[in-house]
Formats: structure tokens, sequence, C-alpha cells
């Protein structure tokens, strides 16, 4: 992966953080953007994100950012300087909660060996 392509993903990834938390009229919580995947082409962007809450929370922030792609994409047209925006896929990033249930595994097992 080019060094052109990493700073890009990482720019769009803190605009977006900026447009959930400043310019968003949409409520969605406690969101954080973990990442984002360009293609080569760059005409898809992945978009990482968790938010903090219950499964319920989870899909209902899923509604909400589909039906704010358009006002999305277009305040991230306005920072970032790309000859075309790429189409944005919201996906949930669950590597987080597994990361705390084998954490949560581990502190179970070492409390059955003591």
């Amino acid at each position: 992966m080019s060094v052109k392509l990493q700073k890009l993903e990482k720019q769009i990834e803190r605009e977006l953080s900026r447009i959930f938390l400043y310019d968003a009229k949409d409520d969605f919580g406690f969101i954080t953007v973990t990442g984002v995947e360009l293609t080569n082409d760059l005409s898809f962007a992945k978009v990482y994100y968790t938010v903090l809450g219950d499964k319920e929370l989870r899909e209902q922030v899923a509604k909400k950012l589909e039906k704010a792609k358009g006002f999305i994409k277009n305040t991230l047209g306005s920072r970032v300087q790309m000859r075309k925006l790429p189409e944005l896929i919201f996906n949930y990033d669950e590597s987080i909660e597994y990361g705390n249930r084998i954490d949560q595994i581990i502190k179970e097992l070492n409390k059955e060996d003591k």
C-alpha cells in the first residue's frame, strides 16, 4: 500500500470523526471511527466504526449512517481534496468487542487456576 493512500485514509478518518462530532444533525451517540480502507482506484471507502451501547443502539446508528450518507459524503468532499469522492461503506468494527471477550475469558481462566 502506498504512503499517499495511507495518508488519504487517515485524513478521511479524521474528517469523518469531526463531521460526526460537530456537523451531523442526527445524534450518532458515542461513535468512533476506527479505520478507513480505500480501494486502489479510490472508488470505495470502507469506514469502520464502533458505538458505545447495546446491539439495538448499533442498529439504530447503522440506519442513521445510511440515511445521512449523502450529507456525510458532501461534507467530506468540501474538506478532503480528491478528484472523485469514494462511495462510503459503513461497517461496524467488532474487533474491540472480540478483544474484550478474549480478555474476559483469560481473566476467568486465571480465576479458576487460583
